[in-house]
């Protein structure tokens, strides 16, 4: 059965793959150092991959909410249904991570369905963990169109079946090439009634984790594309050619894919390099004023923009829940914390003289650099599908 295949990649093209593999040599040399500020920056990148991949599909919640939700929290503002989503797509992509230092690891069909399980699994009507029994079409609610029809459902399973065989060869294809492929060839056979996209930017995680890029959270390509939509759509459409075609051309595709990889690495790089020059003023600022060094970890968080809550901070500082609330008085009283709400309910956000202390360290928010010159990330508006 055949399938979308790699195209002729060019100079050009390998030397956007070298540049990644830089970036990802760096940060993994980065990371290997003992870091305090680690964990949460792990964590911090897992939300904004959750979030970014959910918001593709009108789950939207803020950085704050999904955040929270990682950590069974109850969200500020998201409501029930996407929360319910957002929990369902932690929950793969913490198997994923489980996954990728698995020594009997498979990609087989049934660990895609099982994935698929675990992201709709709150939602029995969309038959999570079933291939789908009839046709499918990806519907253009702006426009009132069809923009794409799947292949016919008896199809699904030999071609799932040839997808993850494909993806079972240990060829010399590279890595970011053949995790972009298996993106590609998932979401256009659309095996499922719903959550194929998010199924495929999974999928495409996995392969990488497997592979030890990095861990998925800093491999990941999903909060880019979530930033980035309308060229997201747009890629697909272009290969796509609105029907299962897979003798179409998919450098597009694959250009595009590296282009996110390219892009969302110097972020990341960035972001490591902003968490080590705040979490050495806020070690300075601590000493200064004598209070507690582990402090830090709810310092760090609300530098960023995050809420903190007492139960967390506990948690993250292995404190007891007395301890807990009498350090962020002590941060209050300093001035580095502002409180809202009752007690019971309370949370803290960054005081503007913390807001001021990061702002002195981090580095400007340089735009990261687009590897191939004259390329983009598109200008279309941005569109809501839907499957039907």
């Amino acid at each position: 059965m055949r399938l979308f295949r790699v195209p002729e990649l060019e100079p050009e093209d390998f030397r956007v793959i070298d540049e990644i593999d830089d970036f990802r040599r760096r940060l993994r040399h980065f990371l290997r150092e003992p870091r305090r500020w680690k964990g949460q920056l792990r964590r911090n990148l897992k939300a904004r991959a959750i979030r970014g991949s959910n918001s593709i599909e009108g789950y939207d919640v803020s950085f704050d909410d999904a955040v929270a939700l990682i950590e069974d929290e109850e969200p500020l503002d998201a409501d029930r249904l996407t929360s319910l989503e957002i929990v369902g797509y932690r929950n793969a992509l913490t198997y994923v991570q489980q996954l990728a230092e698995d020594t009997e690891f498979s990609l087989d069909q049934s660990l895609l369905r099982s994935l698929h399980f675990m992201m709709l699994g709150h939602d029995l009507a969309k038959s999570p963990g079933r291939y789908r029994r009839s046709s499918i079409f990806v519907h253009d609610e702006e426009h009132d169109e069809v923009v794409y029809e799947g292949p016919e459902p008896e199809l699904v399973p030999e071609l799932m079946r040839a997808l993850t065989d494909s993806l079972a060869v240990n060829d010399k294809c590279p890595v970011f090439v053949r995790a972009a492929l298996g993106h590609l060839n998932l979401v256009m056979i659309h095996p499922f009634r719903d959550g194929n996209g998010r199924m495929a930017r999974a999928l495409q995680t996995l392969i990488l984790a497997r592979e030890k890029i990095l861990t998925p959270e800093f491999s990941s390509i999903e909060e880019w594309l979530g930033r980035n939509t309308n060229a997201y759509y747009a890629a697909l459409a272009e290969v796509g050619g609105g029907y299962w075609r897979p003798e179409r051309d998919t450098s597009a595709w694959i250009r595009f894919n590296l282009t996110a990889h390219h892009m969302q690495a110097q972020t990341v790089l960035r972001r490591a390099d902003d968490a080590a020059r705040v979490w050495r003023e806020l070690e300075t600022v601590l000493a200064q004023r004598k209070l507690p060094e582990r402090t830090a970890l709810a310092l760090f968080d609300a530098s960023v923009g995050l809420t903190v809550r007492r139960s967390a901070y506990g948690r993250d500082a292995e404190l007891e829940p007395g301890t807990a609330a009498r350090d962020l008085r002590l941060l209050v009283a300093s001035g580095l914390l502002a409180p809202h709400g009752e007690t019971k309910s309370r949370i803290y956000v960054a005081s503007e003289e913390l807001r001021s202390i990061r702002s002195q360290v981090v580095t400007s928010k340089v735009p990261p650099r687009n590897p191939y010159q004259n390329g983009g990330t598109g200008a279309k508006p941005r569109k809501r599908l839907s499957t039907r």
